[in-house]
């Protein structure tokens, strides 16, 4: 068990998430980047999908009543055990009664810590994540809860540190024109210039500002009968200011997709800041 002593700004239980209730209208969620929760997970010897944490910018402080094993992922948030720096990515103990005190990462913005054992929570529609736009899964963590562990996977880390490389200065993101790219005067404008992420971003979506380029202009102002979603798709409002759709995006919307971002590079446009410089490429689609 494990004891919730301090939570800075957010911190919430993700897998990977519940894929196919859509019929239901009810999205995947799960982590904002799924590959640092993997990595995680792997780190402590646990399967890639098991529930772990997900840190919203850091400040979270936990007290271990027994003996865990963690390991922290993701944006870098400087890391002390019982006020001792301890590295990023790299696996550690916590005897009972040690504190594991998360700061404030400078890069990045989430931050994920696995659990040897996974975070045992109910499971709501088969993922313990929760999601912030229905309310679906296990609330987000408060001062003086717990986080009980599940079993010990039988397997023992291969690793004890994993490298990490830093973010470039402007993010090259990857992405397919489409399917509503005939409501724009010029779709192309999307990859010419590049764009800054806004303030406005959380894990539905990320709103971006254009930082030098032409304007996205629609040709029309009407808008679209509603149509699904997917993850990474790019939506464009009458404002012209696009938004990317991350782990909690609605499973419907009614204003044009320009273009979907490749999913490989969804997981870094999860950890890009407000301020963050990026470009988007324009790639084909595979067969």
């Amino acid at each position: 068990m494990i004891v919730i002593e301090k939570v800075g700004p957010v911190a919430t239980v993700q897998d990977l998430g519940r894929p196919g209730w859509f019929h239901s209208g009810v999205g995947p969620a799960g982590a904002a980047d799924r590959g640092a929760l993997r990595l995680a997970n792997r780190l402590v010897g646990n399967p890639e999908g098991f529930a772990g944490i997900e840190v919203l910018l850091g400040g979270l402080v936990l007290r271990a009543r027994d003996t865990a094993v963690v390991a922290v992922t993701g944006a870098p948030a400087p890391a002390t055990v019982d006020n001792t720096p301890v590295g990023h990515a790299s696996l550690l103990v916590l005897e009972p009664g040690q504190r594991l005190r998360l700061g404030f990462t400078t890069t990045g913005l989430r931050s994920y810590i696995g659990v040897r054992g996974g975070v045992d929570v109910a499971p709501v529609l088969g993922s313990r994540s929760y999601d912030t736009l229905s309310g679906i899964g296990p609330p987000p963590l408060r001062e003086g809860g717990f986080i009980h562990t599940g079993p010990q996977p039988r397997d023992w880390p291969a690793a004890d540190q994993a490298p990490r490389a830093d973010p470039p200065e402007i993010l090259d993101i990857r992405a397919l024109p489409g399917p509503r790219d005939d409501w724009f005067a010029d779709p192309g404008a999307l990859f010419a210039g590049s764009w800054a992420v806004g303030s406005d971003t959380d894990r539905v979506g990320a709103r971006l500002d254009r930082a030098d380029g032409p304007p996205l202009r629609r040709i029309s102002s009407a808008e679209l009968a509603t149509e699904g979603m997917a993850l990474g798709s790019i939506q464009v409002p009458p404002s012209g200011q696009p938004v990317v759709f991350l782990a909690d995006h609605p499973v419907t919307g009614g204003y044009p997709v320009i273009a979907v971002v490749a999913d490989a590079d969804i997981d870094r446009m999860a950890q890009a800041r407000p301020g963050q410089r990026l470009k988007f490429r324009r790639i084909a689609p595979t067969r």
